[in-house]
């Protein structure tokens, strides 16, 4: 069954298609991007923080089948950090931090979460003016909102921070025209429909992110990553990035590569499964 064309007749509609078609994009450069696994090890960032005296905030939500968050980055990622957290204190904001590392069980079932899955899926349908996507066209969504692929979900690199940041003195959300997770025209980094005041608060945090170190992923505005092939994509870099997706054993500590980082971690077999689903909970 061939996919049918998006519906394009609503701006913010078009330019959400447009944008997560670039993000897709994205995807298959990360894929082809070389590379050579350093080995550095997992650092916890709560721990990191408590002992530099940075004060840093940390999400306590449940993640995906209710598995606790994982907040950790690679060694050499520390220090840029804690930098990035300190200059934030400095401005009067504290960043917190809602996502790090996450093991191929929290990867696989995140976009899966019933929740997660039907905004996406109402998103998809908004596309496609009404119409039911076939299996092929939610997973390429679901590749570019919740990648499905190790190599192209950073985060199991641990090398991706997902950061929200507060208003140190209210403890209020500073505003980027939606809150973490926002699934929707809003959610690119360079979103025309959100406020001034909004660009405003999305640029200097970049700004201060890039001088720890870390890059932006242009198309989620709370997703930021160094030393992997989002970095080198993002720079326009050919050399081998340093971090790749990796196992890590919470008993003793040891990461290892993963050997097949290629192969999507949902089937389309299984996100036809969620698509009727997701149908069946709108019908309730």
């Amino acid at each position: 069954m061939n996919n049918p064309q998006p519906h394009i007749a609503d701006p913010a509609v078009s330019y959400l298609s447009g944008r997560l078609d670039q993000a897709y994009e994205f995807m298959m450069q990360v894929i082809e991007h070389p590379v050579a696994e350093c080995g550095e090890p997992l650092v916890g960032l709560e721990r990191a923080a408590a002992d530099s005296g940075v004060n840093v905030a940390f999400s306590r939500k449940p993640h995906a089948l209710g598995k606790p968050r994982l907040h950790l980055l690679r060694q050499g990622q520390i220090g840029g950090f804690l930098r990035a957290a300190a200059e934030m204190n400095r401005r009067g904001w504290i960043m917190r931090v809602e996502d790090g590392y996450r093991d191929r069980v929290m990867q696989k079932f995140l976009g899966r979460q019933p929740a997660i899955f039907d905004i996406i899926l109402r998103m998809v349908v908004r596309e496609l003016g009404g119409l039911i996507p076939d299996p092929e066209l939610m997973f390429k969504r679901v590749l570019t909102l919740v990648a499905q692929i190790p190599k192209t979900g950073t985060h199991m690199s641990g090398s991706a921070v997902d950061i929200s940041v507060l208003d140190q003195a209210t403890g209020t959300e500073v505003d980027r025209g939606a809150p973490y997770l926002e699934i929707s025209e809003l959610t690119p980094m360079d979103s025309p429909f959100i406020s001034p005041a909004a660009r405003e608060n999305r640029l200097e945090i970049t700004s201060i992110m890039r001088r720890a170190g870390f890059v932006e992923y242009p198309y989620e505005f709370w997703h930021y990553s160094s030393g992997d092939a989002y970095e080198s994509v993002v720079c326009g870099r050919s050399t081998p990035a340093i971090y790749g997706a990796i196992d890590w054993n919470p008993d003793t500590g040891c990461t290892s590569p993963i050997p097949d980082s290629n192969l999507p971690l949902n089937d389309l077999d299984e996100i036809k499964a969620e698509i009727e689903a997701s149908i069946l909970r709108a019908r309730e």
